[in-house]
């Protein structure tokens, strides 16, 4: 029998998958604790709130008691030494039907330590992000940092002063004043593919999920390897209403900041964002 490169190559791939087990548990004192294997990293306001509520309904899945643990991009946990993850897993109550354990930070996707976090915690996550028109999302993120007292500055005012704002928090990532610069995707999606192969992260439209959520809830089951859905009720959540609508001066910027970002984003995830652009 003659073996062909590829073939002697495709062999021992199977060799090595047959040999490794996912490591589920994680050994903390004298017990064995459920290690957490699925993230929704991200965006801010891109449907997050939403998705987290779907798979809280599934019966093969674990969600986190709250959304929005804050482990990995909390300085507080790492600085200076090694994280408690018993303090991260008592945030979940996993019985013995569930087989994923998952949770919700959107925060995970941008600060920029996060990912190695993750990875160093547990190499075989997956990873979901749900993207959102970054346009829309910044206008919806100022929208709710001044509804909630965060912001005070008018929307127009607080983009033209946001890089100044950045600045002042770095080296990290402002959690509040962040509305233009938690939509530039490319660099977070590159970070996270520096840790996880593209298999192992599953990138979605906003729109899709808001729109089609039996298919978009079909693909997720599908990536994380779980049944699908029975039965779907569809939800909207955490839909704030405006306090303004924004203006044609700020969305002009917006598209400009934003266009050569989206059509990297296009090549990158084989979408079309051409609505995206498009006028509001």
């Amino acid at each position: 029998m003659r073996w062909t490169a590829q073939g002697v190559k495709n062999l021992r791939r199977t060799a090595r998958n047959a040999k490794r087990k996912v490591k589920k548990f994680i050994r903390h004192g004298d017990r064995d604790e459920r290690l957490v294997n699925f993230l929704i990293c991200g965006t801010q306001k891109g449907g997050t709130t939403t998705l987290n509520c779907y798979l809280r309904e599934h019966p093969e899945i674990c969600v986190a008691e709250k959304k929005e643990v804050h482990f990995f991009d909390d300085e507080a946990y790492f600085r200076g030494k090694t994280p408690d993850y018993a303090e991260y897993h008592s945030f979940f109550s996993p019985q013995s039907r569930h087989r994923l354990v998952g949770e919700s930070t959107p925060e995970y996707m941008y600060f920029h330590d996060a990912p190695r976090r993750i990875w160093e915690y547990n190499p075989d996550m997956k990873i979901i992000v749900v993207l959102r028109n970054p346009i829309e999302r910044a206008y919806s993120h100022w929208n709710m940092e001044y509804s909630r007292k965060m912001e005070t500055l008018p929307f127009w005012d607080a983009i033209r002063s946001e890089p100044e704002r950045c600045r002042q928090v770095l080296p990290l990532q402002h959690r509040f004043h962040s509305y233009i610069d938690r939509g530039f995707y490319l660099e977070q999606l590159r970070r996270l593919w520096f840790y996880f192969s593209k298999q192992r992260v599953l990138a979605l439209k906003s729109e899709y999920l808001r729109d089609h959520p039996a298919d978009a809830l079909g693909e997720i089951c599908e990536f994380l390897g779980v049944a699908p859905y029975e039965r779907i009720v569809p939800k909207t959540l955490h839909a704030r209403p405006y306090v303004s609508k924004m203006d044609e001066r700020e969305r002009d910027y917006l598209r400009y900041v934003f266009e050569h970002e989206i059509r990297g984003l296009e090549r990158a995830l084989g979408w079309d964002c051409s609505n995206w652009l498009a006028a509001g």
